[in-house]
């Protein structure tokens, strides 16, 4: 029975890669999005010309009380493609980036971060526990920036703290379940994230290059087939784990 996996944020940038990489290695992929139905169509046709199946639904993680509504999609879905009443793998990546100053941050820049990040993924895990497999899988996304600081990313470190402490919680008491949870940390990657802010500002791309062991920030090709392997049967002994891919980021 093939594996599936729902992806948050899938249709662009690391999530999209992730499905995609997910895909390449024989896994289905539920890809969530929010805003640009196209792109995700998008990625559900490319996951189909490798022959495996995808399915498009779509969600905002600062809406909680929408998620009963996609869970209800969710079973549908489930049902009606793959014959199924569960899941395997849940990656929360969807999230977005308010940049600033600790001095400049609003309090609404503030509380969208913790929706989102924070609140959005701890409410849909929980709505979906149902549906998650028993020896499934769940992968957190956090950020280089819980264990180094860079100014203006204080409170967006702040929320991706949060969640590594919230995947610890969560795989104590998945455990049971036989459910791992773990939490992997991008350094800068060139993607649109943040209005494009590492891949655009040649200023801000070597900062961090400089920074990097490797000498370089990151591509979505170095996130994406990580979190694919982080799935593999060979890994089942792995969880509560902070995993960090940036290239070897101020060591």
């Amino acid at each position: 029975m093939n594996k599936i996996a729902l992806v948050t944020g899938a249709n662009r940038g690391l999530g999209r890669n992730t499905a995609l990489s997910i895909a390449e290695r024989g896994g289905d992929v539920i890809v969530a999005w929010r805003g640009n139905a196209a792109q995700a169509d998008e990625v559900v046709n490319d996951i189909r010309k490798m022959g495996r199946n995808a399915v498009a639904l779509q969600l905002d993680l600062a809406q909680t009380a929408s998620f009963p509504a996609f869970a209800e999609s969710l079973r549908r879905v489930l049902s009606e493609t793959w014959g199924r009443t569960t899941f395997d793998h849940l990656i929360n990546n969807a999230g977005h980036g308010k940049f600033a100053l600790l001095a400049g941050t609003t309090e609404t820049q503030f509380d969208g971060l913790f929706d989102v990040h924070v609140k959005g993924v701890f409410f849909l895990v929980q709505t979906l526990l149902p549906f998650l497999a028993d020896g499934g899988r769940i992968v957190n996304f956090s950020s280089g920036l819980t264990r180094v600081s860079y100014p203006g990313f204080s409170a967006y470190a702040a929320a991706k703290a949060a969640v590594e402490m919230l995947s610890v919680y969560m795989a104590r008491e998945l455990g049971p379940r036989g459910i791992t949870v773990n939490t992997v940390a991008p350094g800068a990657i060139e993607t649109d994230f943040g209005g494009g802010l590492v891949r655009d500002n040649a200023d801000v791309n070597a900062q961090f290059a400089a920074m990097t062991a490797l000498g370089r920030v990151g591509v979505p090709d170095d996130i994406g087939p990580m979190i694919a392997s982080l799935l593999r049967d060979d890994n089942r002994w792995v969880t509560a784990q902070r995993i960090e891919v940036s290239g070897g980021q101020i060591i």
